[in-house]
């Protein structure tokens, strides 16, 4: 399983930016697909995360703003962020629970700068 992620970039507060990745390999409609944050100094949290019925789970920082989607016909999964605020500013994974390797399965990092 290899997980590409894309759509990181400077923004200014209040802008808006939508995060994408694909994955490829053997995967499920079952697995769960999301997107974690790690900011200078800090440990990695989970942003959002979706599972094959549509179910999605956020972190409360981000709940209102932020809108994950997933393609199970692409194996993507999307993250649209709105009304972004310096306090985003980190390096964003992409993460996929895999049921059938009973392992995670991370992209590399896309860096999203909020700033004026």
């Amino acid at each position: 399983v290899q997980l590409q992620a894309s759509g990181g970039g400077l923004v200014q507060p209040g802008g808006s930016l939508r995060l994408s990745c694909a994955a490829s390999g053997t995967i499920f409609s079952s697995d769960v697909m999301g997107w974690y944050r790690q900011a200078p100094g800090k440990q990695r949290e989970l942003v959002a995360d979706i599972i094959s019925g549509g179910s999605t789970n956020y972190a409360d920082s981000v709940k209102g703003r932020f809108t994950i989607s997933r393609d199970n016909t692409k194996n993507t999964v999307a993250l649209q962020m709105n009304n972004l605020k310096p306090e985003d500013t980190a390096v964003y994974y992409c993460k996929l629970r895999s049921d059938y390797f009973v392992r995670d399965y991370w992209g590399k990092g896309t860096l999203v700068t909020v700033s004026s």
